[in-house]
């Protein structure tokens, strides 16, 4: 049966190796993002497959324009089975030099937009007694670093979010799991942006989209909560 799936969040990495992923299984994909440009030429692209996608520009962190998206989704294509909040925010920077406007944009994006985004879909999951919720994290979901207050304290949020809500909906047949990226995500410009060695490990992400598929096709009687991902580094198995 053909699945209903939404990214919020989606630019030129994973979101768009998820839409690829989505649609190639067969799925008819909604795409959110803040910027119009980049999604709207994705989906030109990705309509190539047959499936239909929907681009539709969304500030997740505004609760009516989410409630809006979502109704045009679910007229358009019908309720969601598949939400991935791909969104973050990572506001870098000191303590001393991090403004309590970018604190909160963090949060917003990452906690409160997986929140509002969440509160669309889970109705008609429950009503459907089925559904999958995938909630993208970070290193820093789990362990906070220098330089990353704002970021890590919205992944740890999100983070708490995904696990209850794990245990409020998974009962009535809705998987909710958390992803952590532990690591960089092979993009575009990638190396010059953060002046990464030549040999820097890094994440691909078709490769990741193939694990959250996976995850969509889960047994109930074995589900995954929480999966750590990571590039290959011969450090970490020495």
């Amino acid at each position: 049966m053909e699945k209903i799936a939404v990214i919020a969040g989606v630019g030129p990495g994973l979101g768009a190796a998820l839409a690829r992923k989505f649609m190639q299984e067969g799925c008819h994909v909604a795409l959110l993002s803040r910027s119009s440009a980049y999604i709207t030429n994705l989906s030109k692209k990705l309509r190539e497959s047959g499936r239909t996608v929907v681009p539709i520009q969304t500030d997740i962190t505004e609760a009516e324009q989410v409630a809006q998206s979502f109704a045009r989704i679910r007229e358009t294509l019908g309720d969601p089975d598949i939400l991935v909040h791909n969104a973050g925010n990572p506001a870098w920077g000191s303590f001393a030099n991090l403004t309590p406007q970018a604190f909160e944009r963090a949060w917003r994006v990452c906690a409160l937009g997986g929140f509002l985004c969440s509160q669309q879909v889970v109705p008609g999951m429950l009503k459907k007694a089925g559904g999958t919720l995938l909630f993208t994290g970070a290193t820093s979901a789990v362990r906070g670093r220098a330089d990353a207050l704002a970021f890590s304290s919205a992944k740890f949020a999100v983070r708490g979010f995904a696990a209850s809500l794990a245990r409020e909906i998974g009962p009535h047949g809705i998987h909710v799991a958390h992803v952590i990226i532990d690591g960089i995500i092979d993009t575009p410009g990638i190396h010059q942006r953060y002046k990464l060695a030549k040999d820097e490990p890094l994440l691909q992400s078709d490769a990741i989209a193939d694990t959250y598929w996976a995850l969509i096709q889960q047994k109930r009687s074995a589900w995954t909560f929480e999966v750590d991902i990571r590039p290959h580094n011969e450090e970490f198995f020495t």
